[in-house]
């Protein structure tokens, strides 16, 4: 669901970043470096989140579709149209394996690899404390504008803190459910390898369509809020806080269309916000075309610079 940086906008950013750098006599060679990593972190961060919330979405959608993992006596039927999808309802676990195949039904990535997903067996995703572990095997993905690809291993746990199936969200009104990793493996295309952990709670409620609505829920110290934390590929510890909750609307093609977050290392710390205009204003759904997000950050020094771009 949640949309993409391109590799494309953070080269225009780099570029941007490096002008200004070049404009004040005051910034250092290793000001120029930072600043291009920020742009860097901030489209794998986008990437590897908005990549796991679309395996969410498959995820809901075929454990829905059989009735001994929803428990659920009226099936509708799910297709993931990149992928096959193979059920042994026999086994303790039971498991659901979802080979992404390749194909090209998407216009924004390639995804090939697996997924599998696991139950207790007789127990049933649409009651309240449900779990299911979803497990990522050599799950690459590659963005199809620019061809940025990432592989992915570890673990989820998703918890229906709630209780109840997403198809019977207008009458249920709110559902929410919590995913946690901490041993998330991400294979950046430089080489470079890190693990990654995720707390995130996700609130579906029913607005002329599905609207999710995702926060961060883990803490360290005196700051909470915490979606995604661990290692960039800078090698460099970072966090990041979802500040104001992530919004998505169906109404809206499922496209992220409010929220801030902010990315913190020891160097700086970034802020991003979303559902923007071109000038910088909320524009909630605008529908086709772009939307904007405007990235501020400060260096260690205390400088502050920004800039707009579309997603």
């Amino acid at each position: 669901m949640k949309q993409k940086l391109s590799a494309i906008l953070t080269a225009t950013l780099c570029a941007v970043i490096l002008f200004t750098a070049c404009k004040k006599s005051d910034k250092t060679t290793d000001d120029s470096t930072t600043d291009a990593q920020i742009a860097t972190h901030s489209d794998d961060e986008s990437m590897v989140s908005g990549e796991t919330d679309e395996v969410t979405t498959d995820v809901n959608a075929v454990v829905e579709s059989d009735t001994s993992f929803s428990g659920n006596a009226a099936v509708v039927s799910q297709i993931v149209c990149d992928a096959s999808v193979v059920v042994n309802q026999v086994s303790d676990p039971m498991t659901m394996t979802i080979t992404y195949n390749g194909e090209a039904c998407s216009a924004k990535h390639a995804r090939t690899g697996v997924v599998i997903v696991s139950m207790t067996k007789g127990t049933h995703w649409k009651n309240a404390g449900a779990v299911i572990t979803v497990t990522y095997h050599s799950l690459k993905i590659t963005r199809k504008n620019d061809q940025k690809a990432i592989t992915l291993n570890g673990t989820h746990t998703y918890t229906n803190v709630s209780g109840g199936l997403l198809q019977h969200l207008s009458s249920q009104n709110s559902i929410t459910h919590t995913i946690s990793s901490s041993n998330m493996s991400i294979n950046f295309d430089d080489g470079t390898a890190r693990t990654w952990s995720i707390n995130k709670k996700c609130i579906y409620t029913f607005d002329a369509g599905v609207v999710l609505t995702v926060s961060g829920t883990h803490a360290e110290g005196d700051v909470a809020n915490i979606a995604e934390w661990g290692m960039n590929r800078f090698d460099k510890a970072f966090t990041t806080v979802i500040n104001t909750p992530l919004v998505f609307k169906q109404a809206c093609d499922f496209r992220l269309t409010s929220g801030v977050v902010t990315h913190a290392m020891a160097a700086y710390t970034a802020t991003v916000t979303f559902g923007l205009d071109a000038a910088g204003s909320v524009s909630g759904c605008p529908g086709n075309g772009h939307y904007y997000y405007h990235l501020d950050w400060t260096r260690k020094n205390g400088n502050h610079l920004s800039i707009i771009l579309p997603y």
